[in-house]
């Protein structure tokens, strides 16, 4: 979606159009946010906050919570990456390892048979 492009509405951008709307300034009862508020008795408690102020404070709001969990998020996917990395990683050198003794052991072994064949075949020719 381009900038220029008008975005969908917000969910948050309605609760809190609502929650605004029925917050009475002269000091009656203050609004939460674990309120259910029904649009319409809010549409008509008076004169409230224009859309664009409200969908602005939104963004601000998403902007500000996304910023904070940013690092977070970002520590919690290093920690799961580390864990995974060192999970995958040993397996894997476990199984290099096993490969290699397999190796080793039958290079070891001819190395061993082809010593003795070489003796063998020299004493009986000195």
């Amino acid at each position: 979606m381009s900038d220029g492009e008008p975005r969908e509405p917000n969910p948050l951008v309605k609760r809190v159009n609502a929650l605004l709307r029925r917050h009475d300034p002269g000091g009656g009862e203050v609004p939460v946010l674990t309120e259910v508020v029904d649009p319409e008795a809010a549409a008509s408690a008076g004169p409230g906050v224009d859309e664009a102020t409200v969908e602005a404070l939104a963004r601000m709001l998403e902007d500000a919570v996304l910023e904070r969990l940013g690092p977070e998020v970002d520590r919690l996917i290093e920690e799961r990456l580390a864990r995974t990395l060192t999970e995958v990683l040993g397996r894997s050198l476990e199984a290099v390892r096993a490969e290699l003794t397999v190796t080793v052991t039958q290079m070891v072994r001819e190395a061993v048979a082809a010593s003795i064949a070489r003796a063998l075949s020299q004493r009986k020719t000195g």
